[in-house]
C-alpha cells in the first residue's frame, strides 16, 4: 500500500479531501477548462497538427496527472514551446497535414513519456540540473520569437515556409507583404487589443475564449469566409481513440533525439512552475523523480489516446493556482469539460477564424521573453549573460533543438572551466581574533615569513589539481622564505584518486626542498577517503583540527589540543 501511495499520490490527498476545498477546485477546474479550448487548438496549430490534436491533448494526460503527479495545482496539456518543437522535429521526417505526420507527432508523445519514465524510475530528476537558468532563458526567448514569427501566416493570410529558423520565416514574410489579406489582418490584430483591453480591466475575464466566442459569431453572421479570411473548419467530434502504436525501431531512432530533448525541455519546465507554487502554498512537496514519472506517464498513455506531447504550462497552473484549486480535482474537472466540448459542441468551432487562434498565441509566447532577466544578468554576471546570449542566438539561427543543445554544452564546458581554475586563496590572520581571510582582500592581516596559508575553494578532482600545484609552486617563488604551507581544506568537499596521488608527489616535492605541508579542517568525506586510501599513516603527523591550531603549533611550539579529532573518520 505505500509503494502505490508513492505512485499514486492521489491515494494520499483524496481520503482526507474537505469539503470545503471543492468551490475552489470546481471553479479553477472551469476556468482552466475553458481557457484550454480555445489554447489547445491554438498550440496544436503550432505543432502543425489539425486543432482537435490539441483537445485530444488536454484530455487523457490531465486525468492521467491527477492520478500520479505531486504538484496539486500543475496543468498539464499541449505548451506552445513544446509545440513548435514537434513541428521542428516531425516536419523533417514528414510533411505537415499528412497522416504520417499525425503518427510521428503520436509517436514521439510516446517516446517522451519513455525517456521520463525511465529518468524518473532511475531517479535522475537531478539532470535537469545540466539546464541552467541563463539557458532555459535564451531557449525561451528564442523560442518565444520563433513561435510568434511563425503565426504570420495566420495572421497575415498569407503562405509562409514553416521554420525553426527565425531568418526564413521573416524574410518569407517580407516578401510576402504585398499579398497581405488586410481583413484577416484587421481580426488578428483586434483580437490581440481585446484580450490585452480585457486583461487590464480583469485579469479573471478569460479574453483568449472571449475572442474565440466574438470571432466565430462575427464570421458567421459576416460571411466573411467567403472573402478570403481563413476558419478552421470542421472538427471531428467524439472523444480519441484508443490506438496502440506501430513501434518500428528506424522511427525510434529518428525520433530518439528529439524525444530526450523535450522529455528534458518539458519536465524542466513543468517543474520550475510546480516548485514555484508549492513555495507559496507550503503544504506539499513536489518530488521530482515521481513528477518525471507522473508526467512522462501522462505522455506515454495520452499517444495511445491520439495525444502530442504535453506538459505542465506556466499560464495555465498561475491560472488554476490563483482560481482556488486546492487538489488535482480540478485538472479531472478541466478533462471532463475537455470531453464535452468533444462531444457536443465542435461544430461551434467551425468558423473560428485562424487569425484568432494566431492571436492567441501570440500574446501568450509574448510572456516568455524574459528581457529584465537578461538585462540584470549583464549587470551582475556577464559569464552568464553571454551563455544566455549565445543560446538565444543559436536557437534563433540553427533551430530549437540545436539552440538548447548548444546552451547545455556550453554551460557544461563553462562548468568544467571554473573548476579546472578554482578560486584559491592566500590567507592571513585577522589581528585579536582567529578567523582567517583572503590577504587580497583584507589588509592589516597576521602573515609570517615561514609560513603559507592557502586556501583551496573547490573540490579537489583529476581537472584541476595540477592547477592547484601549480599555483603553490609559483607562490613559493615569490616567498622564498617559507618553511611550511598550511593547507586550509575546509572547503574541499571531495578528493579523487587523481588528486590524492598529486597530493602526495607535491609532499614528497615539497619535502625535497626543506618545506613542509600540513592540513587542517579537512572535512569528514576528504577524511574518509585519506583513511580508505592507507595515506592517513603517512600524514598523521601534518593533520589538524583547525588552522589556528596549525599556525600556533608552528609559530608559537604548542602542542595541538584536538589531534585525535583532526584524524577521526568520518
Amino acid at each position: 500500500m505505500k509503494y502505490l501511495k508513492q505512485l499514486f499520490p492521489i491515494l494520499q490527498w483524496m481520503p482526507h479531501y474537505q469539503r470545503k476545498w471543492l468551490y475552489g477546485d470546481l471553479s479553477a477546474g472551469l476556468t482552466v477548462g475553458v481557457m484550454l479550448v480555445p489554447q489547445g487548438m491554438a498550440y496544436a496549430m503550432i505543432a502543425g497538427l489539425p486543432p482537435v490534436y490539441g483537445l485530444y491533448a488536454a484530455l487523457v494526460p490531465q486525468l492521467i496527472y491527477a492520478l500520479m503527479g505531486t504538484s496539486r495545482q500543475l496543468s498539464v496539456a499541449p505548451v506552445a514551446m513544446d509545440s513548435l518543437l514537434v513541428a521542428a522535429g516531425v516536419s523533417v521526417l514528414a510533411t505537415q497535414g499528412t497522416a504520417e505526420y499525425i503518427t510521428f507527432s503520436l509517436l514521439l508523445a510516446f517516446f517522451v513519456g519513455f525517456f521520463q519514465i525511465l529518468l524518473g524510475s532511475a531517479r535522475l530528476g537531478f539532470i535537469t540540473n545540466l539546464l541552467a537558468r541563463p539557458v532555459i532563458s535564451g531557449f525561451t526567448s528564442a523560442a518565444a520569437f520563433i513561435i510568434g514569427i511563425n503565426q504570420l501566416k495566420y495572421f497575415l493570410g498569407v503562405d509562409l515556409e514553416r521554420s525553426s529558423q527565425l531568418v526564413t520565416v521573416l524574410w518569407d514574410a517580407i516578401k510576402s507583404l504585398p499579398e497581405i489579406h488586410w481583413l484577416t489582418f484587421f481580426i488578428g490584430l483586434l483580437a490581440i487589443l481585446i484580450i490585452k483591453a480585457l486583461k487590464v480591466v480583469n485579469g479573471k475575464i478569460p479574453g483568449a475564449l472571449v475572442v474565440v466566442v466574438v470571432g466565430i459569431v462575427a464570421v458567421y453572421l459576416s460571411g466573411w469566409s467567403d472573402q478570403g479570411v481563413r476558419i478552421v473548419g470542421e472538427i471531428p467530434g467524439g472523444l480519441p481513440q484508443f490506438t496502440l502504436p506501430n513501434l518500428d525501431l528506424s522511427v525510434f531512432m529518428s525520433l530518439a533525439p528529439l524525444a530526450g530533448t523535450i522529455a528534458l525541455v518539458a519536465f524542466m519546465e513543468a517543474y520550475s512552475v510546480a516548485k514555484a507554487i508549492e513555495a507559496r502554498r507550503r503544504n506539499y512537496d513536489v518530488k521530482p523523480n515521481q513528477e518525471l514519472l507522473a508526467i512522462g506517464s501522462a505522455n506515454l498513455v495520452g499517444a495511445l489516446f491520439q495525444s502530442y506531447p504535453v506538459t505542465g504550462g506556466f499560464s495555465r497552473s498561475a491560472v488554476n493556482d490563483q482560481a482556488g484549486a486546492h487538489t488535482q480535482l480540478s485538472s479531472v474537472i478541466s478533462a471532463m469539460l475537455v470531453a464535452l466540448v468533444l462531444l457536443f459542441l465542435t461544430p461551434l468551432f467551425y468558423y473560428l477564424p485562424q487569425a484568432v487562434l494566431a492571436a492567441i498565441i501570440m500574446v501568450a509566447v509574448a510572456k516568455l521573453v524574459d528581457v529584465k532577466y537578461a538585462i540584470n544578468l549583464f549587470k551582475t554576471n556577464r559569464s552568464e549573460f553571454v551563455l544566455l546570449l549565445i543560446t538565444f542566438l543559436a536557437t534563433l539561427q540553427f533551430g530549437m533543438v540545436e539552440g538548447i543543445v548548444s546552451g547545455v554544452v556550453l554551460s557544461i564546458l563553462m562548468m568544467l572551466y571554473r573548476i579546472a581554475y578554482p578560486h584559491i586563496a592566500v590567507l592571513g590572520r585577522l589581528q585579536g581574533y582567529f578567523e582567517f581571510r583572503n590577504i587580497r582582500r583584507f589588509s592589516d592581516l597576521e602573515t609570517w615569513p615561514e609560513l603559507l596559508l592557502v586556501r583551496v575553494d573547490a573540490p579537489m578532482i583529476f581537472v584541476n589539481v595540477q592547477y592547484i600545484r601549480d599555483f603553490v609552486l609559483k607562490e613559493l617563488e615569490k616567498r622564498p622564505t617559507v618553511q611550511t604551507i598550511i593547507l586550509d581544506a575546509n572547503a574541499i568537499s571531495h578528493v579523487d584518486a587523481t588528486a590524492l596521488e598529486a597530493l602526495m608527489q607535491l609532499r614528497n616535492t615539497l619535502h625535497e626542498r626543506g618545506i613542509r605541508l600540513m592540513y587542517a579542517e579537512l572535512v569528514g568525506p576528504v577524511r574518509d577517503m585519506l583513511h580508505k586510501s592507507g595515506l592517513i599513516a603517512d600524514i598523521k603527523e601534518d593533520v589538524f583540527l583547525d588552522m589556528n591550531e596549525a599556525v600556533n603549533y608552528i609559530v608559537n611550539k604548542e602542542p595541538p589540543q584536538h589531534g585525535k579529532e583532526a584524524l577521526q573518520s568520518n
